[in-house]
């Protein structure tokens, strides 16, 4: 059914497309070279060492998050900038540890081992490689634009839950207390109460110390790395003091080696039952850290004009993860802060990426024994700082200033941070974004408009009368079968408030798609109105719509193609076709089109009859060609019950004025034996004529058909001639 192809259907049906798509990913890092010039190495040098001096701390850092040993992080970080430059698509996105990703990696970890053992470092590696295999497939598949249909919002709730994980998390470390890591947070808490009485001064002097100073230095701008300094000096305090010899615990020996393969480092492969455990988890850290970076990557494109290949960054971002897995890491994903600090440092190219990964593993290969003085508080002190400042405060409040949808998919996913496992928390909140935007997709906007003060566009506004003839309704969204219900309530329901509206005009240049559902709710819609005496039109089709409504047989069937109306002209026809004028002029006090200027309203009272249902009017009505037979009978009166201003345009040969309201005041004294014979522009005002008088006893009367308008169709003449008054007429 044209209109109703889903775009994703010819591609997972056809491996070929698949087995294109892994060349072209596979070949991206040719491409990437190729884009580096001469002139771009001394910036990409620069940003990639500025960004370096970032990521050391946080690989630290962030791997001690998750109970990691801090090479693990930095192996991450090395690997994963790497990787992900090469195979991604962003020149600025810095690939590695993140601080929501390791929250969430710690529960699953905890789940199936126990931190420092071989268990729990091969099952930091497998949660990697399973990430990274989801996001491949998915980039195979072409489903980049899944991203776009998982809210921000979902990021933001999960973020502010993580902080206060991260923030309870830490302070163990900042307390030098023995309390056992676990997955839920009030477990954490519960921990740390009970060992507060343990807690160590000189660890939580250092730890406070670390934290003050990452806090002021952060304050000082993206130049200055406040992490490495703050971990620098703490490492300085712990050798010149002797603060190991105290009981200050520092992160230990590193290996001053490059990435060795993970289960070869540990001596174990993971069995079935440790991947059964983790597959879950990994989905929602493989969704998390694809809703990070695609935060990332999009806002910084974004300042600078980058088009981004969301499914090339889902490859890149699942090969890093592999690599990482594979060769000592952990999960990681596209880190904002980095990133960011990349383009602000002059970032042109991938190269930047490439320099930030070599530069990481030279570190640990030259500063390794420097770096195992690092005192595991004052990373605490850093994480606390860092924990702060990711959570947006401005996007929440905008949020919940601007969207009440959002806002509840943000604070659901808060709430379950708090008291759900992470794994479930991240994917509840994924699966209430998308269950949102299958709703919102569901539930096109219906609603009534009204021209505005000018009549040149029609608007949406409550405060504004509506015309009792004619609705106007709007549709924005696609007309499918899980739109049609919501619709037809929506113009049932207008219906209801407005029961006069006989004739619907629906405004579809908001809808883009149509498949048979939509057009069998049209096809119903139309029924509905004629069997209620009106009609139903469109204006403004796209032309995909238009070429279902024309293929199914609904234009030009069901509805004829001059219900197809241009818009500019659409109120013009419908006054001369559609609207009957003595409502107009006895029974509507407003003055909602343009065409209503030039109506002259009238008192409005009982006197005048309802219009009839049927909307060929009375059933003495006749068309043009006999009513003409009829005129030169000579006892025939033949009254124009139009306004005289009418009257005076144009009229049939021979025909008074008597405008409807005098002939309802005087019927009862008009000839009965004589044949009366009434005309109007359309029809209706004789149809109501003819119902009064017919009540009246009134034998000999006759309408016509169509009214002028008909009659000028048929090409009979009219003349122009001077108002009769009531009182004038000829009675003999």
């Amino acid at each position: 059914m044209p209109g109703s192809v889903n775009p994703l259907s010819s591609i997972a049906s056809q491996p070929e497309h698949i087995v294109r798509n892994l060349r072209d990913y596979l070949l991206r890092p040719i491409s990437v070279l190729r884009l580096i010039g001469r002139d771009d190495v001394p910036a990409d040098l620069i940003a990639g060492l500025t960004v370096a001096a970032v990521a050391i701390p946080q690989g630290i850092a962030y791997a001690s998050i998750a109970e990691l040993p801090p090479h693990i992080g930095l192996y991450t970080a090395a690997i994963g900038a790497i990787v992900g430059s090469l195979w991604g698509s962003s020149r600025f996105l810095a690939t590695g540890p993140v601080n929501a990703s390791s929250l969430l990696v710690l529960p699953l970890l905890l789940g199936v081992a126990i931190p420092g053992t071989p268990e729990y470092l091969v099952a930091a590696g497998l949660i990697a490689i399973l990430a990274g295999l989801m996001r491949v497939v998915l980039a195979l598949l072409r489903f980049g634009a899944i991203v776009t249909v998982a809210s921000r919002s979902v990021l933001l709730g999960f973020v502010a839950g993580a902080a206060l994980h991260i923030g309870v998390g830490q302070t163990r470390h900042i307390l030098g207390l023995d309390a056992p890591a676990a997955p839920e947070l009030y477990e954490n808490v519960a921990a740390i109460m009970s060992a507060l009485g343990d807690a160590h001064n000189p660890t939580l002097m250092l730890g406070l110390g670390a934290l003050i100073l990452m806090a002021v230095l952060r304050r000082m701008g993206p130049r200055v790395p406040p992490g490495l300094i703050t971990i620098t000096l703490s490492a300085l305090a712990v050798y010149l003091l002797g603060l190991e010899d105290h009981g200050v615990r520092v992160v230990g020996d590193i290996p001053r080696t490059l990435p060795p393969l993970t289960w070869a480092a540990n001596d174990m492969f993971p069995n079935w039952r440790m991947v059964q455990s983790l597959v879950v988890g990994a989905a929602a850290v493989a969704a998390l850290g694809l809703v990070e970076a695609a935060a990332a990557s999009q806002t910084l494109a974004r300042r600078v004009g980058e088009r981004l290949d969301f499914n090339q960054e889902f490859f890149g971002q699942g090969l890093a993860n592999i690599a990482a897995g594979l060769f000592s890491g952990y999960p990681c994903s596209g880190s904002f802060t980095r990133s960011a600090l990349a383009q602000q440092s002059g970032a042109r190219t991938h190269l930047t990426g490439i320099v930030t990964g070599a530069t990481v593993l030279a570190a640990m290969l030259l500063l390794a024994p420097y770096a195992g003085l690092i005192p595991r508080s004052a990373i605490a002190g850093v994480l606390l700082v860092i924990a702060w400042g990711m959570v947006d405060r401005s996007a929440i409040i905008r949020t919940i200033r601007t969207s009440p949808s959002e806002t509840a998919i943000m604070t659901a996913t808060f709430v379950a941070t708090l008291l759900l496992p992470l794994d479930f928390a991240i994917l509840a909140g994924i699966v209430f974004s998308l269950a949102m935007f299958v709703v919102r997709s569901s539930l096109p906007r219906v609603y009534p408009v009204v021209p505005d003060a000018t009549y040149q566009h029609l608007v949406h506004d409550p405060t504004k009368p509506s015309c009792p003839q004619l609705g106007l309704m709007n549709i924005r969204g696609p007309l499918f079968f899980g739109a049609v219900y919501h619709i037809e309530e929506e113009l049932r329901h207008n219906y209801e408030r407005h029961p006069g509206q006989r004739t619907l005009v629906l405004r579809m240049h908001g809808v883009d798609q149509c498949d048979m559902s939509g057009v069998e709710m049209l096809d119903a819609t139309v029924r509905a109105y004629r069997q209620m005496g009106g009609d139903l039109y469109l204006v403004r089709l796209r032309k995909p719509v238009h070429d279902v409504l024309v293929q199914s047989g609904f234009i030009g069937e069901t509805l004829a193609r001059d219900h197809v109306l241009d818009q500019e002209r659409a109120i013009e026809y419908l006054f001369d076709n559609d609207i009957d004028p003595a409502i107009c002029t006895y029974e509507c006090e407003h003055r909602v089109f343009a065409e209503c200027q030039t109506v002259i309203k009238h008192a409005y009272g009982d006197h005048v009859p309802s219009a009839p249902l049927d909307p060929h009017g009375h059933r003495f009505q006749v068309p043009p060609e006999e009513f003409s037979k009829l005129m030169p009978h000579s006892r025939a009166l033949l009254l124009d019950v139009r306004e005289p201003s009418e009257h005076r345009r144009a009229h049939l040969p021979g025909a008074q004025s008597m405008p409807l309201r005098d002939l309802l005041n005087m019927a009862a004294d008009l000839p009965r034996d004589r044949p009366i014979l009434l005309a109007c522009r359309s029809g209706r005002r004789a149809a109501r004529a003819l119902f009064v008088l017919e009540d009246l006893g009134y034998h000999q009367i006759v309408g016509l058909r169509g009214g002028i308008l008909a009659w000028r169709a048929a090409g009979l003449p009219v003349e122009m001639e001077e108002e009769v008054q009531p009182d004038q007429i000829d009675d003999s």
